[in-house]
């Protein structure tokens, strides 16, 4: 068993949630998943199942896109309704053009707090579990890649956000800023992950149709998640070569940046692992794949 399932993850489940119920399904195969998507949120969810569990860094660095929708005039002890919300009092009418306004503010490389209830780790512990345990939860700015946001819909008090980011990046913290900027406040009421990299929701596969008989055909080659890296379609004995750890001399390469990470395939355009390119040295293995023949 290996390979990627793209799976459109159902509200109401958390991502371990999702990879349990494949689990059950692939067994002793490993399984991990790439970009951990909270209850309320759905979408894109990849799951990794056999040698390709190595590739989970690889997708998580992927952009991501997403379709979030928020509400103004309300906060929440987790930026999103599966907390504690409460109406901020005397709330300001905000208009739409006050909202676009601020929304190149978010664009670039910025400087975000993540919330309270997340995933972070402080002093080796969740940030979540220290909150709901009641104990003090101070996080920092951290730097996060925002590529695009527009505002898809408005209707005060709700409106739609349509973003595109990179890796470690809330949304429910950019709506929560955007509603402080504002003089007001604002929570996440629902979100979609509508892509990671070239995988996206249209095409993922629903929960409820991956079956024991079903997921063998379900499966995806890793080449998929690699769609966007310059790529090398590789000889059979060059494919050898790659697994056993030996750099490759390919044609073309030198006027690639010092570093540059290159998928490789074999003649069937099914993934072989990823290098990186050295002059000095060619492109060297940094990940390999068994042969699956």
């Amino acid at each position: 068993m290996y390979g990627l399932l793209s799976i459109n993850k159902p509200a109401g489940m958390t991502s371990r949630d999702v990879v349990n119920v494949v689990q059950e399904l692939v067994r002793p195969a490993k399984i991990g998943h790439a970009g951990t998507l909270d209850p309320l949120a759905t979408g894109v969810l990849i799951v990794c199942i056999g040698p390709a569990t190595r590739l989970v860094q690889y997708i998580q660095e992927l952009p991501k896109r997403y379709d979030a929708r928020f509400e103004l005039g309300r906060r929440s002890d987790t930026d999103d309704t599966e907390g504690t919300v409460e109406d901020l009092p005397d709330a300001p009418r905000i208009e739409r053009d006050q909202l676009e306004q601020l929304l190149p503010r978010f664009v670039g490389r910025i400087e975000q707090v993540p919330p309270v209830y997340s995933a972070v780790k402080v002093r080796g512990q969740r940030a979540y579990d220290r909150a709901r345990a009641g104990k003090p939860v101070e996080l920092k700015p951290r730097p996060v890649t925002v590529y695009r946001i527009d505002l898809t819909e408005f209707d005060y008090p709700r409106f739609c956000l349509d973003v595109e980011c990179g890796a470690g990046t809330y949304i429910r913290a950019i709506g929560r800023d955007l509603g402080n900027s504002l003089g007001s406040a604002a929570v996440m009421t629902a979100l979609q992950r509508s892509a990671i990299g070239p995988f996206r929701v249209e095409n993922a596969v629903q929960l409820d149709d991956i079956t024991a008989d079903s997921i063998r055909g379900l499966l995806q080659d890793p080449a998929v998640a690699f769609r966007n890296y310059p790529s090398y379609q590789a000889l059979a004995d060059e494919a050898e070569q790659f697994r056993q750890g030996r750099p490759l001399r390919i044609p073309g390469a030198d006027t690639l940046p010092d570093g540059r990470t290159i998928a490789v395939l074999d003649g069937r355009a099914r993934f072989v692992g990823v290098g990186e390119y050295r002059p000095r040295r060619g492109l060297v293995p940094r990940l390999v794949m068994p042969d699956s023949n």
